[in-house]
């Protein structure tokens, strides 16, 4: 592979993201599959440590990431 050009998005971190992403995600459709979206939201609102929460926390995380990814590399000399 050539050090001149530089394939955007294709490192670590955006793997990382892609799956954090992928799993708030698969959490967050799979609770509002068997609560619905009414407890789903109650959950997300209420003062509570729940689940819900660390998924949407989990999913900020991949975007995060994602973007750390697709940020411009600077080449070195």
């Amino acid at each position: 592979m050539s050090h001149e050009h530089y394939r955007r998005g294709r490192n670590w971190f955006s793997a990382i993201g892609v799956l954090f992403c992928v799993m708030g995600g698969t959490v967050l459709i799979q609770q509002i599959l068997i609560w619905g979206i009414d407890f789903v939201e109650d959950f997300l609102y209420n003062n509570e440590f729940t689940n819900e929460k660390v998924s949407v926390a989990m999913i900020g995380f991949g975007i995060f990431m994602i973007l750390l990814g697709l940020r411009k590399h600077e080449q070195k000399g």
